[in-house]
């Protein structure tokens, strides 16, 4: 039984806002990559009954937690399906690589890789699609990261095709803040209006992120990061933030510049991937 798990980072390697939603949040379009780096979860099922939480976050009640929300959610879903075996528990635990509020979809990977570990596990028998739609009611990311192809997404980011886009080398950097997705989207600052193109189109022009300019102007430390990268290569901001990433051909000229980083910034090198690296050690395991 399989029971370390990748739990991958994501980048958003383009996101453009196309208009406010009646429910208050955004269209958007972005583009999904997964990275060959991220945290690790350990998901061991039992018989027990229980779903224990071995690596609690201060602060956060265990029910609060994407994981065990994630287990609970299969669980209920199994449970009514008939598909849940008897007495079916887990104990789950996560080694955190990934920073809380950096735009690496860390929280949301999490929960996707417990849905998709637990249905292995306990042979619940949902399809990846089932699975994304539990998600769904997660975050607007987990979806991709069950799913685990890049994609070019569309609504809140769960209507997913799959690309090929290239699998650069990224310096990724953290210039220690965090932020918060709501501050950001609430901010009447923020670029909502981006005309809405067709993803060829996307994929030929110049990537940017909607969400940068505001990010830039209330957080210091972001705008000082991104006209640091800025110098050695195309550089831009994930998600909502706070993490920044350079693109490159090779991991060596990333690792040139991951070198020169000043000293109070945190940051990695990692290979882009199309395939999310949860999705290859499931498939690893059951060929």
């Amino acid at each position: 039984m399989i029971e370390q798990w990748p739990s991958p980072a994501k980048l958003n390697l383009f996101l453009y806002i196309t208009g406010r939603r009646e429910d208050g949040y955004h269209n958007l379009q972005t583009l999904f990559q997964f990275l060959d780096y991220g945290d690790t979860l350990t998901i061991t099922a039992d018989s027990s009954g229980e779903l224990k939480l071995l690596t609690p976050v201060a602060g956060v009640p265990d029910e609060q937690n994407l994981i065990v929300r994630a287990a609970l959610l299969l669980r209920e879903k199994a449970a009514a399906r008939g598909t849940l075996p008897a007495n079916a528990g887990a104990s789950l635990a996560v080694d955190k690589r990934l920073p809380m509020g950096g735009g690496l979809g860390g929280g949301s990977s999490n929960a996707a890789t417990v849905l998709v570990a637990l249905n292995h596990q306990w042979q619940t028998g949902f399809s990846f699609e089932e699975l994304a739609a539990l998600g769904l009611s997660l975050g607007a990311d987990v979806p991709v990261f069950v799913q685990g192809f890049a994609a070019y997404a569309e609504g809140v980011g769960e209507k997913l095709t799959p690309v090929s886009p290239a699998e650069k080398w990224y310096l990724v950097m953290h210039p220690g803040v965090s932020v918060a997705t709501p501050v950001v989207f609430n901010d009447p600052l923020l670029t909502r209006d981006t005309p809405y193109r067709q993803i060829n189109e996307l994929l030929e022009a110049d990537f940017r992120n909607d969400c940068e300019a505001v990010v830039r102007k209330r957080f210091r430390e972001v705008e000082q990061l991104v006209s640091w990268l800025l110098e050695y290569a195309p550089s831009r901001l994930t998600g909502t933030g706070a993490c920044v990433f350079a693109e490159f051909d090779t991991e060596s000229a990333a690792r040139q510049v991951l070198e020169l980083a000043p000293k109070e910034l945190q940051g990695f090198v990692a290979r882009g991937a199309n395939v999310s690296p949860l999705h290859r050690i499931l498939s690893e395991h059951s060929s």
